[in-house]
């Protein structure tokens, strides 16, 4: 038996080598040739048994192998080339070994067709087309898959290197890939990623003394992925890309344009829509990859750029500055701002105006912060007959910085929260880190002002929290309840609330609120709010009523007319969405010698709330012939849950029959009013109530 083995060294294609120059790359020529002319001489002989050439490495700037064999071998063995090492940038395989069943070695080179393709021990579901022309030394690899895909790697020879992707899907492209990373099979499986590839790369030699050029063009289309929890998802994607690199001395200058063409995408909290084109220039140096200028055109924006760089070292973040101009808040606030600021409130938030922005960040760390608004409006929709919140137009700079103060200025030309009209002001802030500390504000409210003092906001990790001193300066009754659709009222309202806690979505009073109205106060304790402004706001408080006027009260709500005075306490009341949904209140007449008289109509209205059966204890005849009476004392108890109303009247005044008294006679003439039924449906007798104010509607005494 006789064997022919060659073995090479290393076999280089070095920078500044050209098609006229001698070099390394000739040797492997000659070799090849030689091997093609031996077997070529010796069809006759059967003295040759096996062909083997080996070569220690093959170095071009774009890959790398190690460790080549290429053997012939008799018997009808097919050919097998096994490659021990190969890279290809950064990324290395090992145990490479292709099988030819159809194969041949001749004087146009060498040639595989249908190869079988294993990395270690695995085979690749693929077929495999080479071949290596040792006279033009062009070299081609075509990847074939089942479905028609086809991924091609072409050599010319020189140094000119082009990789061509067509029709290729990504499970094809990730299966292949998880041949050489186990990572990626686990990450398309994550995010279930399909669509289709069509891709062209081509690494073009210099010119003696030139630079290399890398040109890469391609579209993904049909594209789209879900991940496990839902919050990152896409479908019909189409993406368009093209891009080139020159070789420098320290590394590369590229530039790169990518349009997204159709398609959307969730990636949580934020939903985009296809549009935005990109075009971006910068550097690839040893360590890091700078993004020198980088234009975002898309939809609400005069212009987005950026620049950045980014460490090669586990593509950390650098340093970045991003710039907006002209941006119009009414397509951006939906789509960017509200998710980023408030996802809970997104389908409530409407803006208005424009903006311009700047931002910058180092080492993966905001550092700065620029806004200006130019009459810029935000508003928040209340629940269904509900003005909600708004604010504007707005005006004014906002800078932040990390690591110095800074100091914001706005004009805010009026709002309104609710009912609610809200006056001009101004809003001066320091800012300093993750505190904002604002100057007194005064806001004005219909011919009343809103005050606040010493109010500060500062980011924890749980959200933002803050705390203010707040005084509501007297504001007109008839001015307030005209607003708020209620009947005129005299007199005036103010309240004082020295301490105001708020964050993660809650509102608590510190001390106690106290509000002044029909000559008496409210004073409210133990307030706490949860969601304000959010459609499933709730309220708890604990509410004292002193000294209250029944005669302004009485007539505000065209009640009929009741002299004196009476006292509320209020206890464990509850709001859901600003409805009573429990409270235990009890009503009675406040100690103190005043005149005491109730009127005929206003005797008929208070027997409405004892509910069905109350009545009246004097004949119905007797009755009319009277139009005031005097009465000694009132009371009246209800506690709510679960929608009904358990009633009671003046403590001691239950009667043998079951009934309680609700007004207690006194004088001449003197009258009690008596009530049997002491369970009540809330929405029934609130529906009562507002006939009887509303409509004038006289209640049926049985």
């Amino acid at each position: 038996m006789i064997a022919a083995i060659v073995i090479c060294r290393r076999v280089c294609s070095r920078p500044e080598a050209s098609r006229g120059q001698a070099g390394p790359g000739r040797y492997l020529v000659l070799v090849l040739l030689g091997l093609a002319l031996l077997l070529g001489c010796a069809r006759s002989a059967r003295a040759i048994d096996r062909l083997q050439l080996s070569v220690g490495a093959l170095a071009h700037p774009a890959f790398e192998l190690h460790d080549v064999e290429l053997g012939f071998a008799a018997g009808g063995s097919p050919p097998t080339l096994r490659i021990g090492r190969l890279r290809v940038g950064s990324t290395q395989w090992q145990g490479i070994q292709l099988v030819c069943p159809q194969s041949s070695l001749a004087r146009d080179g060498v040639a595989c067709l249908a190869g079988a393709l294993h990395v270690g021990t695995r085979r690749l579901p693929l077929q495999v087309d080479f071949k290596f022309d040792p006279v033009q030394r062009n070299l081609r690899v075509d990847l074939r898959w089942p479905s028609g895909a086809k991924l091609s790697l072409i050599h010319d020879g020189e140094r000119r290197f082009e990789v061509r992707l067509s029709q290729l899907f990504i499970d094809e492209l990730a299966m292949l890939a998880a041949v050489f990373d186990d990572g990626a099979a686990e990450v398309r499986r994550r995010y279930a990623a399909s669509g289709r590839l069509d891709a062209r790369l081509v690494w073009t030699p210099s010119p003696q003394g030139g630079r290399d050029i890398v040109r890469i063009e391609g579209r993904l289309s049909e594209a789209g992925f879900s991940s496990e929890d839902g919050l990152h998802a896409a479908e019909q994607l189409a993406l368009s890309f093209d891009g080139a690199a020159t070789a420098t001395p320290s590394g590369w200058d590229w530039q790169l344009r990518a349009a997204w063409e159709q398609g959307e995408a969730y990636l949580h909290p934020l939903y985009l829509q296809a549009g935005p084109v990109l075009h971006a220039r910068g550097q690839v140096g040893a360590e890091q990859i700078h993004v020198e200028t980088a234009s975002l055109a898309m939809d609400g924006v005069q212009q987005l750029a950026l620049s950045a760089s980014v460490s090669r070292n586990g593509f950390a973040l650098d340093t970045l500055a991003v710039s907006l101009a002209g941006g119009d808040l009414a397509v951006l606030g939906p789509r960017w701002l509200a998710p980023l600021l408030a996802p809970a409130l997104v389908e409530r938030l409407r803006f208005a105006g424009s903006m311009s922005a700047g931002l910058t960040m180092k080492a993966g760390v905001l550092t700065g912060v620029d806004v200006v608004f130019d009459q810029a409006g935000v508003s928040l929709a209340g629940a269904v007959g509900d003005r909600g919140l708004a604010f504007g137009p707005v005006s004014g700079h906002v800078p932040w910085q990390a690591n110095a103060p800074t100091q914001a200025d706005l004009r805010i030309e009026g709002g309104h929260w609710e009912a609610l009209s809200l006056g001009a002001f101004d809003v001066s802030a320091r800012l300093e880190g993750e505190q904002v500390v604002f100057s007194p504000m005064r806001v004005p409210v219909l011919d009343g002002m809103l005050a606040f003092d010493g109010l500060e906001l500062r980011r924890l990790a749980e959200g933002w929290q803050g705390h203010a001193g707040v005084v509501l300066e007297p504001v007109s009754m008839l001015a307030l309840t005209e607003a708020i659709g209620l009947p005129p009222m005299a007199g005036v309202v103010s309240a004082a609330l020295p301490g105001v806690r708020f964050g993660s979505g809650e509102l608590t009073l510190d001390g106690a609120l106290v509000v002044s109205v029909f000559d008496g106060y409210l004073h409210v304790t133990g307030l706490r709010v949860s969601e304000p402004f959010g459609l499933a706001s709730h309220l708890q408080a604990d509410v004292e009523a002193r000294h209250i006027d029944l005669g302004q009260l009485t007539d505000a709500f065209s009640f009929g007319s009741i002299t004196g005075f009476a006292d509320l306490d209020l206890k464990g009341l509850e709001l859901v969405r600003w409805r009573p949904t429990r409270f235990e209140a009890r009503l009675a007449s406040s100690p103190g010698d005043y005149r005491r008289r109730i009127s005929q109509r206003a005797v008929q209205n208070i027997s409405a709330l004892g509910g069905a059966g109350a009545v009246a204890a004097l004949q119905r005849g007797l009755l009319g012939m009277f139009e005031t009476f005097g009465y000694r004392e009132l009371g009246l108890r209800c506690v709510l849950a679960n929608g009904v109303c358990d009633m009671a009247g003046i403590p001691g005044g239950d009667r043998a029959d079951g009934g309680f008294r609700i007004v207690r006679g006194g004088g001449i003439p003197a009258l009690d009013v008596i009530g049997y039924n002491r369970r009540v449906d809330w929405p029934e007798l609130v529906g009562r109530i507002q006939r009887v104010i509303e409509d004038n509607v006289t209640p049926e005494l049985r």
